[in-house]
Formats: structure tokens, sequence, C-alpha cells
């Protein structure tokens, strides 16, 4: 294990003493009231905001000023700052029809809750702006501007968080993604390049030409305020973000049991940061990631070798993932990816049709509308719960609407509320 691995679960560990240290002792002095259920609110919501803080000193200070406002009687509301105030602290769900299919319980974090961009990329568009603005990186209503590459979601959170803080946006993506995404992100006021598929050693590829087009914002006398490159895959605002929220979120809201975590990954900053956080409390726990067609990621963790069966001379149909399934799977090994590769226990390999009759058969039994990568991460849920047997609990993530995907992934399935279950689970997982 890298030492930058250990010294991250380490850090985590001992966080995690310091929080429970510092919330026993509130229980202990407010036992008068703690029966109630504002003072469980307000427990919960110390919890959550302590677990976002990243080192101890930081962590100390915001003990003292939480407890210098409760005794003011400060906080007693729920009002939240602004739409970065609706980012995290998403619900978890309990799939009914996977569960009681299983005899295990199936339960989703509904990332696609959060307030801007609605998807777990707010998370992660926010981190990187805050550490931006920390640095004086960016300066709000200076004409500075925030250029990234995404295949849609993190560009939406982006474009509406730049939005809320007084930043422009310029979004590159391929242009076979679904349309819907640049729609949003034009309403947005983000600038949009639709660029061809392309892989990463190619300067036109959809990520490199948004770090161009930042250095050339920045070098230009013509524009105002500097150009910023995003760069989710490589950031640690990435992982970070997920290390201080959503970590420590499904760790609370599981009451810390938990069996396994399951996830799909593209910048591979969600899987890490879980992962970090979850081992670090819970050694036991499997980190399982999910994975489409035309990904090497599978068998990056099954075998240690980045390829894929598509990828082989005279058979590979485009440049980097062949799949309808967007915004998990790829080829190449990204930072973010790799500060939790060896913490990841094992991989599911979820095909297109698994992904589409999964979507169409949340909606139809639970009455559940997501995209893609959701219905993906749902698929290797339900066949690791078949694998591990009736009585265990697994989390995954259900990231972002279906309505971001209706012209290309929910145009490939059939028609809801046709025959009656004409398709069975088991039917799905066999797929």
């Amino acid at each position: 294990m890298p030492d930058y691995t250990r010294y991250y679960i380490a850090g985590a560990f001992l966080g995690g003493v310091v929080l429970t240290a510092a919330y026993n002792r509130r229980l202990t002095n407010s036992s008068d009231c703690n029966n109630s259920p504002d003072a469980s609110k307000q427990q919960h919501k110390i919890l959550a905001i302590l677990s976002k803080i990243n080192d101890l000193d930081t962590l100390k200070k915001t003990l003292v000023e939480l407890e210098s406002s409760l005794v003011r009687g400060e906080g007693a509301g729920d009002i939240k700052e602004g739409i970065e105030g609706c980012i995290g602290n998403t619900p978890l769900i309990r799939i009914k029809s996977l569960s009681e299919y299983t005899g295990c319980d199936i339960l989703v974090k509904a990332e696609f809750l959060n307030g801007a961009g609605n998807s777990p990329k707010d998370r992660v568009a926010l981190s990187i702006i805050e550490k931006a603005e920390e640095k004086g990186l960016l300066i709000p209503n200076s004409g500075d501007t925030i250029y990234e590459g995404t295949v849609g979601s993190t560009g939406i959170s982006l474009a509406a968080i730049c939005r809320a803080r007084g930043y422009k946006a310029h979004i590159c993506m391929p242009n076979d993604m679904a349309v819907e995404k640049s729609d949003i992100l034009l309403k947005l006021g983000a600038e949009v390049e639709r660029v061809k598929p392309a892989p990463i050693v190619d300067q036109k590829q959809f990520v490199n030409l948004a770090r161009t087009r930042a250095a050339e914002h920045t070098a230009s006398a013509d524009k105002p305020g500097r150009g910023l490159f995003a760069d989710q895959f490589e950031t640690e605002a990435n992982w970070r973000a997920h290390f201080t929220g959503t970590g420590p979120e499904i760790y609370e809201q599981t009451g810390g049991s938990l069996d396994a975590f399951v996830s799909g990954a593209g910048t591979g900053g969600t899987i890490s940061g879980v992962a970090l956080f979850l081992k670090s409390r819970l050694p036991a726990v499997k980190i399982i990631l999910a994975d489409p067609p035309g990904s090497g990621l599978f068998n990056r963790v099954k075998y240690g070798v980045m390829f894929d069966p598509k990828e082989k001379e005279g058979t590979r149909r485009r440049h980097q993932v062949d799949t309808i399934v967007e915004g998990i799977g790829i080829n190449r090994i990204t930072h973010n990816f790799d500060v939790g590769r060896e913490l990841i226990d094992d991989a599911i390999r979820v095909n297109d049709d698994q992904a589409a009759s999964m979507a169409r058969w949340l909606v139809e039994h639970d009455g559940i509308f997501v995209g893609s990568s959701s219905a993906v991460n749902c698929v290797a849920a339900t066949k690791l719960a078949t694998q591990l047997g009736p009585g265990h609990r697994i989390v995954t993530l259900l990231c972002d609407s279906g309505a971001r995907h209706l012209s290309k992934f929910w145009a490939q399935t059939k028609p809801v509320g046709g025959a009656e279950n004409d398709v069975t689970l088991e039917q799905i997982l066999n797929a």
C-alpha cells in the first residue's frame, strides 16, 4: 500500500476518533433535550459539518465555534445559504424490489438530489471552486472563467455553481453525448464546445482542449479575468470531496453497519474518496467497481492490466469507451482512481442490455427514473448481493436523473408500462 494511502487512512481514523469524542461530549452535556426531534436534527447537522473538515486544526477551531453558537442558541433553523447549501447530505434509500429479490438491504445514495447540478459532481465542482478561491486563483465578478472537459454532469455542476458565485463556465465535451446535457449547459449560460471523440494523446481531445482554452484565456489581453482549468480527473479536490462528504455520510446513515460499497468510475474520485474513508472505519467492508463495456478498469482491478477486448486491433469502433452508458468507464488510470486503487476489492462488468433493462425495471417497480451510470451501479449491486447471499447490506449511488439521457440511453430502452412482468431480475442479471 502506498505511503499516501496509509497516511489518509490514518488521518481518517484519527479524525473519526475526534468526531466521536466530540459528539459523545455534546450528547452528555445536552441530555435534558436529547429526546426532542430538533435535538436529533441538530446533532446530525453537527456531524455533517465536522465530516467535511480535512485537518485537525480546522476541526478543533470549528468545534469551538459550534460550541459557542449552540450556547447562544444559534443554528436552530434549517435555512440553506445559497444553492451551495443544498449540496451534500443526500438521503439513503432502500430499493424495495432489489432488496426483496436478493434478501439483502440494497441502499442507494440519492445523489441526484444534490441541489445545484443534481449529481454527485456538485460536491466535486464546489470543492474545486472553493480550493481555487482559497488560493486566490478565482475572483468573483472579474471575468474569471472555469474551463473543463466533461461528458456532462461535472460541467452542469460547474456551470450552476459558477453562476451562483460570480464566474463563467466554458465546457468542452464529446459530440456523441446525450444532447440534453449540452442543452442544459447552454441554459445555465455556459459556453459549450462539442468536439469529436478522440484518445487522450490527441490535443483536440475534450479534456486537453479545455486545458488549452484556459491557458489561451489567461494569456489573452482581450478577455477579462483569467482562465482556470478545473482538471477533474487529476485534482485532489475531487476525491477529497467524497472523502470528507459522501463517505462520512454513508457511514453515519448506515450506523456503521455496511458490508459493501459499489460504484462505477469515470474520474475515479467517488470510489477512491469513499473507499479511503470507509476502509478507515470498516476495514472489512468490500469496495466493488461497477464497469461498463469498453472500459479497461475492470481488467485493471481483476487482473492488473489495463485492457479491454474491444481494444483489439480491427474491432475498436470508437476512441474511448464503446457503450451507451455515459459518465463512467475509461481506458487510462487517473490520479483520482489511483489514490484508492489498492482499496478496490473486486470489479463487476455490466453490459448495455443489463443497464437498459435495470433502468426500466427501477421505473416499473420502484418509480425511480435514473440515468445510465445509476443503472450500472444497481445491476452490479444486485449481482453482488446474489453472490454474498441474504442478510448483507450494500450501498451504491443513484447519480443523476434519466431526464439527461432521453436521446441516447433511454432511447435504447423498451417502453415503460408495456407487458407486465415481461422481464425478471434473474434475466437482467444473466443477460
